[in-house]
């Protein structure tokens, strides 16, 4: 039986990193949820065992059911029936089953139902159900929305609506409009308070919202009237059983047929506030999009984790001139960099999704209890790594992503171009990876300050200071020279003072902040497990030379030269 757990001995590596006991132990705070709970950990052995539990039943559903429906899936897709969203009967299937599976609200605590887990055995949930079906998790995954719920709304609030997706209903977000994409600032969706009964009513159009026809979404709308800014934003939480907005129409897409993408009219709808007005999008949607992000990072790297064993198989089954192609130097090269960008990917998003852990537990714990001054400077410290990594871990895991998904059709030749093999779906579910929830360069326009700041080079420093294996020493050295050329960079880009000029060359230094800081997360990786040294000597090698080609051409570059782009 295929289980996408237990035949990825990588992730198992990632679940026991150092640092996870003492998440659990804030997590569990110190395991006194076990008096009150009979499913509770008692201890963290406990809580690893419930970990990888899970986690094997989550991988024995993406092995044996959703990536057994995803071929059928990509060709039904769901559609409109009047006005209401029907999925494609596998989708239904395999949302069956992990509801089924109890694998709903995995993080949110248990008093509403929910398992209480860390985000990492979540987001590896993710990983595993984006190699199944990049389309699928979509769908799956949107129940992150519960925890800015969880975060934001009011206890009565959390009340009604956490539990319902513990137990299996779907969420949605609801930003995006035709005239507001990546400049959410723009949002007219229109939110009127109704003095009689207490109640907001939306009207408008949303546009471009993923599994949109979901049980409960969380709504950006514009609740100061004569406002034309994110000021006038709050952030709504709509309940379909409520009524008032119809799928016009789901849009017809290159890849990830599986989730309905709608556009959504809004009339009258009633919703509730949450949180305060006015903070809509300046803070709710911020950290809404943060775990989004993260998310993304996860499917990118699953359909990564897809695309290289595609490539990988028919590689050793393709014979061509007498021999198996993967023993041409040209395939095997790109095979084994595949490997490596996928493990460089995967390292950057565990070690990310652990940094938003424990800043996320300290804030619970805020809500508690007053934190220690060594506490809430810890939580601080975690915050804003966790705030420099997500746009690197969303945006180099997603162009890796799609470099891998490029490379699969390349090492099939001819039959990668038809529909009789995988990894022409997979290559088509690639591209969005790149594109929503914030494209690249937006990535980039989120990263830049942590460049200017130095979060990234005193992280780099950190990781420098750590123990590796004496085998890795050199290895490490070119690290070092990697990290001067990338500090020289910075001061060389910052020391203009031009904002526009820094905007330029924005995307090389966090290309070569990103291809250190995955380098030195390969070293740590291999020290613990010499499994890795093979993709920490190949993502090196092609890290410095990407590092070297970015160093020069901001050293032959001057500001001037910018007129030539314009």
């Amino acid at each position: 039986m295929a289980n996408f757990y237990t035949d990825n001995p990588d992730l198992r590596h990632h679940l026991t990193h150092p640092l996870m006991q003492k998440i659990v132990e804030l997590k569990e705070r110190n395991y006194t949820d076990a008096e009150k709970y009979d499913y509770a950990p008692m201890n963290f052995e406990d809580a690893m065992d419930s970990y990888e539990k899970v986690l094997e039943i989550a991988g024995e559903i993406s092995g044996e059911i959703v990536a057994a429906n995803a071929e059928d899936v990509d060709h039904e897709g769901p559609h409109v029936v009047d006005g209401r969203v029907v999925y494609a009967k596998g989708t239904q299937k395999n949302l069956d089953a992990l509801v089924k599976a109890g694998l709903m609200g995995i993080s949110l605590p248990r008093r509403y139902n929910g398992l209480n887990f860390s985000a990492v055995p979540y987001i590896m949930a993710a990983d595993m159900v984006s190699r199944a079906d990049a389309g699928f998790v979509n769908i799956w995954g949107l129940q992150d929305c519960a925890e800015t719920i969880h975060e934001f709304a009011d206890e009565d609030q959390k009340m009604r609506f956490l539990p319902r997706v513990c137990a299996g209903e779907t969420m949605a977000m609801d930003l995006t409009e035709p005239d507001a994409g990546s400049d959410l600032q723009a949002v007219m969706l229109k939110a009127t308070y109704n003095e009689e009964d207490g109640t907001w009513r939306l009207n408008g159009v949303k546009r471009f919202i993923t599994n949109g026809d979901g049980h409960i979404a969380l709504v950006l709308a514009r609740s100061e009237e004569g406002s034309h800014d994110g000021r006038g934003l709050s952030m709504f939480i709509y309940d379909k059983n409520d009524g008032g907005v119809t799928v016009r129409r789901i849009e017809n897409k290159m890849g990830i047929k599986g989730s309905p993408t709608c556009e959504l009219v809004f009339k009258n709808a009633k919703a509730e506030l949450c949180g305060s007005r006015k903070l809509g999008l300046i803070k709710y949607v911020m950290a809404l999009m943060n775990g989004a992000r993260l998310g993304i990072a996860a499917q990118s790297v699953g359909v990564s984790e897809a695309a290289y064993r595609e490539a990988l198989a028919y590689a050793n089954d393709r014979k061509q001139f007498g021999k198996a192609i993967i023993e041409f130097p040209a395939v095997y090269e790109m095979v084994s960099l595949m490997k490596a960008k996928l493990d460089a990917s995967r390292s950057l998003l565990y070690e990310t999704t652990r940094f938003v852990d424990m800043y996320k537990v300290y804030e619970d714990i805020a809500k508690e209890r007053t934190l220690t001054p060594e506490e809430r400077a810890e939580m601080k410290k975690y915050q804003r790594l966790a705030d420099a990594f997500t746009p690197v871990a969303k945006g180099m895991g997603s162009e890796f992503c799609n470099q891998n998904a490029y490379d699969a059709v390349q090492v099939h030749g001819g039959s990668g171009f038809m529909k009789d093999y995988a990894c022409e779906r997979i290559y088509r579910d690639a591209r969005i990876t790149s594109i929503y929830e914030g494209t690249t360069q937006l990535q980039v326009v989120a990263a830049i300050r942590h460049v200017t700041t130095g979060t990234y080079l005193n992280q780099i420093k950190a990781y420098n200071e750590l123990e590796y294996a004496e085998s890795l020493n050199a290895l490490k050295e070119r690290l070092v020279a990697m990290t001067s050329l990338y500090e020289a960079a910075v001061n060389k880009v910052t020391e203009v003072k031009n904002t526009e000029y820094v905007d330029f060359q924005a995307r090389r230094l966090v290309e070569m902040a990103g291809h250190i800081i995955m380098g030195y997360l390969l070293l740590f990786d291999a020290t613990r497990n010499e499994r890795f040294e093979k993709s920490a000597n190949v993502y090196i090698n092609y890290a410095e030379a990407e590092v070297e080609k970015h160093a020069k051409f901001i050293n032959s570059f001057v500001a001037e030269s910018l007129e030539m782009y314009k």
